[in-house]
């Protein structure tokens, strides 16, 4: 089996300029790369770079310096429309506050990927209508965000970033604002969709037995790699 590269980052340097003395540089020259179906936990103490990190690879925001590729295109030079067809096509994305659109029910908040691509008949319905009941709100697919609990939004938020079947799914502390038994229903969604699709998986979290389930732990401190580590066989 060709062993197929779905993220690439070299060199990563995040840098934000200072009122006061030098550059603040919050990411320093970060490399690793994963392969189809690979899963990574980026962990480390808060205000280590681990959402910078999340949000470079996303193509959410642009490096100082080094470079990102997803499923083989370099994103350094794109445009900003052109990040975000890449994003669109490649790329789901979870969120630890949800960001679901307050104003679109459920079922719409899951199309909005579909209705950027112009892919919003009746057969995307039923996809996004089938992703909803896989994660167990099939009966409240007309509700509004306001009208859901917390482990319910964010289950809505996981429906959306897998409806376009994306090749790398990044989550920012998935499980950080549910209580324990959502949480782990939550996990046991995410790995299990990670599995069936060959989904690549990216999060970043404070949860060491979350961090477990990986193929691989990327450590931060002060914004370098510390450790990288796999499981052992």
């Amino acid at each position: 089996m060709i062993d197929q590269t779905m993220l690439q980052v070299e060199g990563l340097t995040k840098s934000y300029p200072s009122a006061h003395r030098e550059a603040l540089t919050v990411l320093k020259a970060v490399d690793f790369s994963l392969s189809a179906g690979d899963s990574l936990a980026i962990v480390g103490p808060s205000g280590s770079g681990k959402t910078t990190l999340l949000g470079l690879c996303a193509g959410l925001d642009r490096p100082s310096s080094g470079t990102v590729s997803i499923a083989g295109t370099s994103i350094g030079g794109l445009t900003e429309d052109q990040r975000a067809a890449v994003r669109n096509a490649h790329v789901g994305f979870v969120f630890q506050n949800f960001q679901l659109i307050p104003t679109l029910t459920a079922l719409e908040n899951v199309m909005v990927p579909l209705e950027l691509r112009g892919e919003n008949g009746p057969a995307r319905e039923a996809e996004a209508l089938a992703l909803l009941d896989r994660v167990g709100l099939g009966e409240r697919s007309d509700h509004y965000p306001i009208q859901l609990s917390g482990g319910e939004q964010q289950r809505v938020a996981l429906a959306r970033a897998f409806i376009n079947q994306p090749k790398i799914l990044f989550c920012d502390e998935p499980t950080g604002n549910l209580d324990g038994d959502t949480a782990h229903r939550i996990v046991d969604l995410i790995f299990g969709l990670n599995r069936e699709k060959g989904t690549t998986l990216v999060l970043v979290t404070h949860d060491a037995e979350l961090a477990a389930r990986c193929g691989r732990t990327l450590r931060l401190k002060n914004g370098m790699v510390v450790t990288e580590a796999a499981p052992s066989a």
